[in-house]
């Protein structure tokens, strides 16, 4: 697997099924204004997906459905 860089990388997430901290998630992918981020707990093995989603950009054109 190869090594994941990001400035906005979370760190330190605390596990949803035990509650000890993640350093880091395994797996991320990044979208305008949103983040997928997948953690796995090295203490008991539970995975997780969390997602955030970020306001919009000054000058940003919005996108209209037709």
């Amino acid at each position: 697997m190869a090594a994941v860089v990001s400035d906005y990388l979370p760190h330190q997430n605390p596990c949803a099924q035990c509650g000890k901290p993640i350093a880091t998630p395994v797996w991320f992918e990044d979208e305008p204004r949103r983040t997928w981020y997948l953690w796995q707990c090295a203490h008991c093995g539970y995975q997780f997906e969390a997602v955030a989603f970020f306001a919009e950009i000054n000058g940003e054109p919005s996108v209209i459905a037709a």
